[in-house]
């Protein structure tokens, strides 16, 4: 007798418009974005794709690699109170752009595939959709107003991540009575502000913010439960769970403070696995050709089970 199918959560699958009249497919296997950090600071990779030829390059390789898009970031959001000191220094809306514009400019020269940006500041969501972005990563739950309302004009795609405090000490004094119920709240507000500004509810995506003003256990709560804030939300979930510091806690021998991120491969990939069996429509990686074959595999097998 063949055994009956893992049951899956079937993630939420749907087209998205990006500028210029193109198309974004959302299907039953996550999307992988490739993280490329134009930035000297950030807690895995600071300073390796600062230059604009490596960046371009390092983007191009995870395209070829095999990443659907790429988030591109010119301000490091490494939350501070806990593993990383005082976190990362904000940066000035002029200097991200600097760092920015060269490197999404040479990129969207040379490739269709999508380009998003991960920022939290509407002046450098409106230069980078200016010169080619085509859907803005907010970290920080529309602190800025000014980011929806460039994200409603250009009509793109928005990613609103849940996090709490201030990036220098966000892991400090966290609280929550209930995790799933306030931060699927929070995501909720920031989504129900982002539509009073005219983007539209069908072009968002939510993120529960692994990593961000949360502790260890917390973590692995969300990326448990992370199919809760589709059903709740009923929109389409990224996950970004890559390198981050629970993997080194859970991994690291008793005691032992946790392990470095290079050493956070295989742990990265448990997190991708979770998040494709719940559902995800994104995955956010540093190690896209490890991931991207890591997912064939999985969802080979998956697929392996079906009727016949």
């Amino acid at each position: 007798m063949r055994p009956a199918r893992r049951s899956g959560v079937l993630p939420i699958e749907r087209t998205l418009r990006l500028p210029r009249g193109r198309r974004w497919r959302l299907g039953r296997k996550p999307q992988v974005m490739g993280i490329l950090n134009i930035t000297p600071d950030s807690f895995s990779d600071g300073g390796l794709w600062l230059e604009r030829d490596r960046a371009v390059l390092h983007g191009l390789e995870m395209l070829d690699e095999g990443a659907d898009l790429l988030d591109l970031g010119a301000e490091s959001t490494r939350p501070g109170g806990g593993v990383y000191g005082d976190g990362a220094a904000t940066v000035p809306p002029e200097e991200e752009i600097a760092r920015l514009l060269p490197v999404l400019d040479e990129l969207r020269r040379r490739t269709e595939r999508p380009l998003s940006v991960d920022t939290r500041k509407g002046a450098v969501a409106r230069a980078a959709l200016a010169a080619g972005a085509d859907l803005i990563n907010d970290v920080s739950l529309l602190s800025d107003p000014e980011l929806a309302d460039c994200v409603a004009e250009a009509g793109c795609p928005l990613i609103l991540m849940h996090s709490r405090g201030e990036t220098a000490s966000m892991q400090q004094g966290i609280r929550f009575e209930d995790l799933l119920g306030e931060v699927a709240a929070e995501l909720g507000d920031a989504v129900d502000r982002a539509v009073a500004a005219g983007v539209e509810r069908s072009q968002i995506l939510v993120d529960p913010g692994i990593g961000f003003g949360k502790t260890y256990d917390q973590n692995l709560e969300l990326l448990h439960h992370a199919d809760a804030f589709a059903r709740s939300l009923e929109l389409p979930v990224v996950l970004g769970a890559s390198r981050k510091s629970f993997i080194g806690h859970v991994t690291a021998d008793d005691g032992a403070p946790p392990d470095p991120p290079r050493d956070r491969l295989a742990g990265s990939l448990a997190a991708v696995a979770w998040a494709s069996s719940t559902g995800a429509a994104v995955v956010r990686v540093h190690d896209v050709a490890d991931t991207v074959r890591f997912l064939k595999v999985w969802h080979a097998i998956e697929g392996s089970g079906a009727p016949r």
